[in-house]
């Protein structure tokens, strides 16, 4: 048997794989991304590919379900509050082939606007939830999971966190299963979600519910390692191997890997063989409430706190007291925001925006969010995906109906988030008479996660050529009459672009298109900005469009060469005429 070192995403996908999954969708986010990426390699077995956005791609894994195929679909987890609509009623609806929803949660929000604890959602929608604490576990509890969805009828919940998505640990492989395709069978009283057959489906779920917790009694995703019994630890996930870090070797373990819902037989018995009881889990107190609903005294989040992610020198100081000594180097680290890169087409658009003090910005999640970071401070809100337009909406009919003039609203997003959910949106601004200008940020490529492709690429997950939708003909579609097409690094064109759009007397939105710069498969044209130091009067303005490569030393700018692309946002903006680009 084969053993190599995957990263949990990888491991996850090998799991699907190995499991005899045939279709596949997903949409792209942080720290869940890498799962789909490491699908194609197996695109003789199975289809995979990047949907719109999370809800079409539950839908789409659903339905591959209701045909009688494993199906898999995965996302971060605020992807699942846009996929909970279909998640919800397909538990009702219940299963054909196993379909198994990857959420990955991102404690301490390394790459996310919130914290938000997904264990809930299997408790809300009634679904058994998985969690794996390691990459083996992750290939194996794949596999698990879907022979749970298919003996319960019902999706399985898989959550992972960003530490188990992006770790590395061995994993044994195994060989491919090839599990029957049952055959479509037409069956509208199980899956025509109408309020009558909705009525009799939730009894089934409450009983599968039933059924599921004396299965997690004894199946081989919990159990208990009893090494002494002073102590004893009931915990899930990568928090497990935080514990094993943190607590002596005598102390006792109740690791569980089916969550939702929780084994209460299986807990009672191993609390019954300890002195003290901890419950260990990140984020919310999702275990330890139940526990202790059930009268089982345990200590748990007012030692560990409902913050953050956690590590075993951050359990050391809160359960023992104990502090980590960090080395003095002597020096303190400097502080790195994260910026835009050099060239990053985005610069453009937002300098230009920072110079309008009527403009009001509604943005968006994605890599244009740091537009609103110093020193271009020129967005005034982000909210979630599609919200650069819905939320600029807003402002633009409050100040309507308050009788606030002078303002223009200016909604922001991206390509792949103008597929995903900025339609809606755009459809909205149109349909209502918004006085909002939509702005579509449009680099060819779904950037902030690391270059999918998307509907406007031209593009599929598997390397095939696909129809190239174009957002300026969607929006010409929806009734928008003067659009304008913009390179953002023609600051002068931008600027004509902007206030021409402001002014308009017609519905008018501005598609900002320049490829991201890291895209591989175009040819761009990089050259380098150097700075005439004797032009130079050290008057900063170049420090304005935030690029990284721009610097000043002696009070002059200077450009580091090992950064510059030679974009010449900074020569545009040099009073002086002091930047230049060298070919």
């Amino acid at each position: 048997m084969d053993k190599v070192l995957y990263s949990g995403n990888e491991a996850i996908a090998r799991g699907a794989y190995e499991a005899g999954v045939k279709i596949c969708s997903a949409y792209p986010g942080t720290p869940s991304t890498e799962i789909f990426e490491n699908l194609p390699q197996y695109k003789d077995s199975l289809y995979c590919e990047w949907a719109p956005n999370e809800k079409v791609a539950v839908e789409v894994a659903y339905g591959a379900s209701i045909a009688g195929a494993r199906s898999l679909c995965a996302m971060k987890h605020v992807g699942l509050n846009v996929a909970a609509d279909p998640m919800f009623t397909a538990a009702y609806n219940g299963v054909n082939g196993g379909m198994v929803i990857v959420t990955a949660d991102d404690p301490s929000m390394h790459s996310s606007q919130n914290e938000q604890d997904n264990r809930h959602y299997a408790r809300a929608a009634k679904l058994p939830m998985v969690e794996p604490s390691d990459s083996q576990e992750c290939k194996d509890f794949m596999k698990e999971a879907y022979k749970i969805s298919e003996m319960f009828d019902a999706p399985v919940l898989f959550r992972t966190t960003t530490r188990i998505s992006h770790s590395k640990s061995l994993v044994d492989l195994g060989e491919r299963e090839e599990p029957e395709i049952k055959p479509y069978t037409r069956n509208p009283q199980k899956y025509m979600c109408t309020p009558a057959i909705a009525y009799r489906n939730h009894p089934k779920v409450e009983k599968h519910m039933a059924e599921l917790e004396e299965y997690g009694n004894t199946c081989c995703l919990n159990k208990m390692e009893i090494k002494g019994h002073k102590v004893g630890v009931i915990t899930a996930s990568i928090a497990y191997l935080y514990a094993k870090d943190v607590f002596p070797e005598d102390t006792s373990f109740l690791k569980l890997g089916l969550t939702n819902p929780l084994p209460m037989k299986l807990i009672k018995e191993f609390a019954s063989q300890v002195e003290k009881l901890y419950v260990i889990e990140e984020l919310d107190d999702f275990m330890e409430q139940q526990i202790k609903a059930a009268g089982i005294a345990c200590i748990g989040k007012e030692l560990t706190g409902k913050l953050y992610e956690y590590n075993p020198q951050l359990l050391k100081e809160r359960l023992f007291g104990v502090k980590p000594q960090a080395p003095d180097l002597g020096v303190a680290a400097v502080s790195r925001p994260p910026a835009l890169c050099p060239g990053c087409p985005h610069r453009g658009f937002f300098y230009t925006m920072s110079k309008h003090k009527n403009f009001i910005v509604t943005g968006d999640i994605g890599c244009y969010t740091l537009g609103g970071s110093a020193p271009l401070n020129a967005v005034d809100s982000v909210v979630c995906m599609g919200g650069g337009f819905t939320v600029g909406m807003g402002i633009a009919k409050t100040l309507e109906v308050t009788g606030q003039t002078g303002k223009k609203v200016f909604g922001v997003v991206g390509d792949s988030t103008f597929f995903h959910s900025g339609m809606t949106g755009a459809a909205e601004i149109i349909y209502n008479k918004g006085n909002v200008i939509p702005v579509v940020l449009d680099n060819s490529i779904t950037g902030m996660t690391g270059h999918q492709d998307n509907p406007g690429s031209g593009k599929t997950l598997q390397g095939e050529i696909a129809e190239k939708l174009r957002i300026e003909k969607i929006l010409s579609s929806m009734g928008y009459e003067y659009i304008q097409i913009v390179d953002p690094q023609d600051l002068k064109a931008m600027d004509e672009a902007v206030v021409n759009a402001a002014k308009s007397q017609v519905p008018a939105a501005i598609v900002v298109r320049r490829p991201c710069l890291l895209i591989k498969g175009i040819k761009h044209d990089i050259g380098k900005c150097v700075v005439d130091s004797d032009k130079c009067i050290g008057c900063k303005s170049c420090l304005r469009v935030g690029c990284p490569a721009i610097l000043v030393e002696n009070k002059k700018a200077r450009i580091d060469q090992n950064q510059c692309v030679g974009c010449t946002v900074c020569a545009q903006v040099c009073p002086k005429g002091a930047i230049s680009r060298k070919e």
